[in-house]
């Protein structure tokens, strides 16, 4: 089975600063792509989404469930049910993605919202959930 490619689409130039820090990160280039929905409607955005796709299964990142972004995504999921959507994008999920897009897209998908899930932490001034000690100056 091929390697799935990714697509970023955010507001701004969100995108593109996350699938640039996940290349550097990984060393793995050319797997993602960035789109912006700035200047763009929605359905224009769906257009330029439907173009960097292209052919075959893919992943689509969108930084909002709502919106613009998240509104070009799932239109275009569900005309082509070779796409799958996946919200609140971060760069540990982009990262996870580039180190294991080999597997089969529905263990993939669930293994990115984990992921997401699992980085997503609150650090309080005097409490560190792991036993450490908060840093003092």
């Amino acid at each position: 089975m091929p390697e799935l490619h990714g697509v970023v689409v955010t507001h701004g130039r969100l995108g593109e600063a996350l699938v640039e820090a996940a290349e550097e990160i990984t060393g793995v280039t050319g797997a993602l792509a960035a789109l912006s929905n700035r200047g763009v409607g929605p359905l224009d955005l769906k257009r330029k989404l439907e173009e960097a796709v292209g052919e075959g299964p893919a992943v689509v990142f969108v930084d909002l469930a709502s919106g613009s972004c998240g509104f070009a995504a799932n239109t275009a999921a569900r005309a082509r049910g070779s796409l799958t959507v996946v919200t609140g994008v971060s760069l540990p999920i982009l990262i996870d993605f580039l180190f294991h897009r080999d597997l089969p897209i529905s263990e993939l998908s669930d293994r990115l919202v984990e992921k997401g899930r699992a980085n997503i932490t609150a650090v309080s001034p005097n409490k560190c959930d792991d036993g450490a000690r908060p840093v003092s100056d």
